[in-house]
């Protein structure tokens, strides 16, 4: 079994057409043809069938799809290491982040990697739960950290790290900054902020129409960045998580009587070989005390 008949399988797995599966791969379709027919001599069985223009896998081409891919992962892995290691370049690290997760629960880490990984780059992307989960699934990143992640993959592996809870926070001036606590409702006079990618929107919305907040009335914001900007402007309050990191205009207030939590996440995917550099990652967060976000 060759790998350029893998990734030709693959690529008509895909497109289910072998002209668009030929164009992809940028070699002429009687070739790809071939090399298919070959890897189907190999593993005894039709993997597709032709049903022009279209192709359709067969019951052994499906069962051959996720160990072929999987056995593809790991070659481009194998290849990708041992290039690095040829060319003096130690190795380099492919995070993805949710938006709604403080890039200082990863920085201190990523700068002992770098300690331990002379050369050491950093490929950082960011987008929501779900966005984090494209990311893995295409290869584009090794590890993911996010809370929900969206849909179920039977090749997610996953490892809390811990549960936060979440909390008012408004500017310091605010009439509310002086005080130790307050209750959900005294915040319905409130202008409150609510971010639109959060993976926990979705529950804290539920919650607050529960307690009959009108929810009409929110800021709605994309970024992290407008969003303590609107904060430190006295433009709003908004309920954040624990780990969100703030500037000192700001102050951090429990609510007594709300019961919002999230647990957050590290992710990989079962079976692809990780990079030495993924793999320290992993075992640094999975090690660390995250005692001091974890919820009481």
């Amino acid at each position: 079994m060759e790998m350029h008949q893998v990734r030709y399988f693959l690529a008509v797995a895909r497109a289910l057409n072998f002209t668009r599966a030929a164009e992809e791969c940028h070699v002429a379709q009687p070739s790809l043809t071939r090399a298919i027919r070959q890897l189907e001599g190999e593993l005894g069985g039709d993997l597709f069938r032709r049903e022009r223009p279209h192709a359709q896998l067969t019951e052994l081409g499906q069962r051959m799809l996720p160990l072929l891919k999987q056995c593809y992962d790991s070659a481009l892995s194998a290849r990708s290491l041992a290039s690095a290691i040829k060319k003096g370049e130690v190795g380099s690290l492919r995070l993805a982040l949710s938006r709604t997760i403080d890039p200082s629960l990863v920085t201190a880490h990523v700068v002992e990697l770098g300690k331990l990984f002379q050369g050491l780059e950093l490929k950082l992307l960011r987008g929501t739960g779900v966005e984090v989960l494209e990311y893995l699934k295409k290869g584009d990143v090794e590890l993911g950290l996010a809370a929900q992640i969206g849909e179920e993959w039977d090749r997610l592996d996953s490892w809390p790290l811990f549960t936060e809870e979440f909390q008012l926070t408004v500017n310091s001036l605010h009439a509310f900054a002086k005080r130790p606590s307050v209750l959900l409702d005294d915040l319905k006079q409130e202008r409150l902020m609510v971010r639109t990618y959060c993976e926990t929107t979705a529950e804290l919305l539920d919650l607050l129409r529960a307690r009959e907040f009108d929810v009409t009335r929110f800021h709605e914001v994309s970024a992290d960045g407008d969003l303590l900007a609107l904060l430190e402007a006295g433009l709003g309050v908004a309920l954040l998580p624990r780990s969100t990191q703030g500037p000192a205009s700001l102050a951090r207030i429990a609510v007594q009587d709300f019961e919002l939590k999230r647990t957050i996440q590290l992710y990989g995917v079962a079976g692809r070989q990780r990079t030495a550099v993924a793999s320290a990652m992993m075992k640094m967060l999975r090690a660390y005390d995250w005692s001091s976000y974890a919820a009481g």
